[in-house]
């Protein structure tokens, strides 16, 4: 008897490219099936919201100040890496120990269709792109590993290493296909984006007012007060956005109610709407960060359809959910008292983009988005905090999420190098639903001078500010604190987004030329 061979090394990176090869495969056909019958159960979409879900706060914090709104981009390239390598070793332990790497390719695909079963609002067939995930990538990898064992010995022919080859690289085409198709098949099933661009919204009822001639000092390199569609932030746990089509669309209203309340899309958009500027800031922001930005809003408020519900005398908390499973906890007097609380359907002018929650979100001046600022909102839960907790919230975030008195310097930036003259410092300052009295700056650990403030358009959104400066020859450390409408200076105390938002003294140093 003939003993076995150990393998050579080509012959393993050729194991190694058939397993690649044949996930490649399972993958596009994958997602080409997840297009057609099932686009929320994309394999590379569950297992990616599973990772976001199961991943300690301290991994989200770290992603984000990293990537900031790259951060699901990050990911999906991080899945792919290691889809890769884990593909490379199943080939070669294929090649070793025939039928166990390709059990390691089908786990992958059964644990696809696992994350696609258990994800909240999984279809009848959430189940078909992992398993042909699964079941093409084994048959593929033993289908291309055979190839590579001649009948005697560990030697094939040059013919029989140019057939694998070939095979190979056809097999890899079919894949690259699938998936391009799976692409074209999930937009062509139903763009929601032609049907969000031929949307029509209807006018306010009431009107934010005009924005003040004094709120924008038009100065280079300052944030503008009123922050574009496509320059807005976008932190969320969706890594597949959600698409949501209008004529689907209601809002659910239960809970400690008198009486549920169901809203459709018709039925949301004939009511009286109204408009307001709100600046909206992310609790993962650090100090000095730009993940905050103020946009027009326009919606319903909140209010109004809670009292439409008839809240309990005992509730303190409204769950709001997304169509993706996302759930935040808003505190319900934020939703109740003057405070211009929406359930939003446009944003500067025009719908939602899908980005940013498209059909319907909700909008909350004066506390963190993950408390209060869920996108693709399908469900208001009256309830208490002693009874229901939020995505977040399990995960070791602050229940209530009220935002800090913080300030920022936009000019000049960290590390510029400046001409010695009058120049201007510059930046922002906020605190939504209290505003902002002053700013005051300092250089060099000097003393503290008072800014010029602009006017800002309300207490709900951010306000610029500004200081003129004879800049000296040399480096210099600048630094801001903001005064809060109630008297409040922000502290200097430094503080970690975790577990409710940043604190600290925004500081930069800059060189003078």
């Amino acid at each position: 008897m003939t003993s076995p061979v150990r393998p050579l090394r080509k012959e393993r990176l050729r194991a190694a490219l058939a397993g690649v090869t044949a996930a490649l495969l399972g993958v596009g056909l994958s997602e080409f099936v997840a297009a057609v019958v099932e686009p929320g159960a994309s394999p590379f979409a569950v297992i990616g919201g599973q990772l976001i879900d199961l991943a300690p706060s301290w991994a989200k914090d770290a992603a984000i100040a990293l990537f900031g709104t790259g951060d699901k981009i990050a990911l999906i390239v991080g899945i792919a890496l290691v889809l890769t390598l884990v593909a490379a070793l199943a080939g070669v332990v294929e090649l070793r120990r025939p039928s166990l790497g390709a059990t390691i390719l089908g786990a992958l695909g059964a644990l696809a269709l696992v994350a696609a079963m258990i994800r909240p609002g999984s279809g009848p067939f959430a189940w078909a792109p992992g398993l042909v995930a699964g079941t093409v990538a084994v048959i593929a990898v033993r289908m291309l590993v055979r190839r590579l064992r001649p009948t005697a010995g560990f030697d094939p022919a040059d013919d029989d290493r140019r057939r694998f080859l070939v095979w190979t690289a056809g097999v890899a085409a079919v894949g690259v296909v699938a998936l391009i198709a799976g692409n074209v098949a999930r937009g062509a099933t139903r763009s929601i984006e032609a049907v969000r661009t031929a949307l029509r919204l209807p006018a306010a009822r009431q009107p934010a007012a005009e924005v003040p001639a004094g709120a924008e000092l038009d100065l280079p390199g300052l944030a503008p007060v009123v922050t574009s569609n496509e320059d807005f932030y976008r932190i969320d746990t969706a890594l597949i956005v959600p698409r949501v089509d209008p004529a689907d669309w209601s809002l659910r209203i239960h809970g400690m109610v008198e009486r549920e309340v169901r809203l459709t899309w018709d039925e949301l958009i004939a009511l009286p709407l109204r408009e307001s500027h709100v600046t909206l800031a992310c609790v993962s922001n650090e100090v000095g960060g730009s993940l905050i930005g103020t946009a027009l809003w326009l919606g319903y408020p909140v209010r109004d359809l809670l009292a439409r519900a008839g809240v309990d005398a005992d509730a303190d908390m409204v769950l709001s959910t997304s169509t993706d499973g996302f759930t935040a906890s808003t505190p319900l007097e934020a939703l109740t008292d003057d405070r211009d609380a929406l359930l939003a359907i446009g944003m500067n002018g025009e719908p939602l983009p899908i980005e940013h929650g498209f059909p319907a979100r909700l909008v909350v001046p004066g506390l963190y988005g993950y408390v209060s600022a869920t996108k693709w909102v399908t469900q208001l839960e009256v309830t208490r905090f002693d009874r229901a907790s939020a995505y977040w919230t399990t995960r070791g975030w602050s229940e209530r999420g009220p935002v800090k008195l913080q300030s920022r310097i936009d000019v000049p930036r960290r590390g510029e190098r400046i001409d010695a003259g009058d120049t201007v410092i510059a930046g922002m300052a906020w605190q939504q639903h209290v505003g902002i009295e002053g700013v005051e700056v300092r250089i060099d650990e000097g003393p503290w001078r008072r800014a010029e403030l602009a006017t800002a358009i309300s207490s709900d959104t951010w306000v610029q500010w500004s200081l003129g400066w004879t800049a000296e020859s040399g480096r210099h450390t600048i630094e801001c604190r903001a005064i809060g409408s109630d008297g409040t200076t922000q502290t200097s105390e430094p503080a970690a987004p975790v577990p409710d938002g940043a604190q600290g003294w925004h500081r930069l140093e800059v060189t003078v030329a």
